[in-house]
């Protein structure tokens, strides 16, 4: 499932993925439009889960919910500080002792936002 969802997210390239955690219940990701101006999420995440959807043979409402959450890191938040606390949901879940023993977590690309 993890590399289904990392080519899936490869290949949806509206919106490119920097670091990402994913859960047995949920994915937690940061991403940045790749094109100006920039397309909705909603199309891209829709998009992307049927890629994933038909790569693993699964119908589509097996998977995913209908929606989805998004928050947008606004100016003086700190990336860096929301990325330690996504990255230690499985152990805050009881999945692994420490975040840097969860394997199912990344970065695709480098998204650059200012740390404050």
């Amino acid at each position: 499932m993890h590399v289904s969802i990392v080519n899936a997210w490869v290949a949806a390239s509206h919106w490119l993925v920097g670091r990402y955690t994913i859960l047995p219940d949920h994915i937690h990701l940061f991403c940045a439009p790749a094109v100006y101006p920039a397309e909705s999420l909603t199309p891209w995440v829709k998009y992307w889960k049927g890629l994933v959807s038909k790569e693993t043979g699964a119908g589509p409402h097996s998977l995913w919910e209908k929606d989805f959450w998004d928050v947008q890191l606004r100016s003086g938040e700190s990336y860096t500080a929301k990325w330690e606390y996504v990255r230690n949901n499985p152990v805050r879940h009881g999945l692994v002792v420490r975040a840097e023993d969860w394997p199912y977590q990344g970065e695709l690309n480098a998204l650059r936002w200012h740390d404050a």
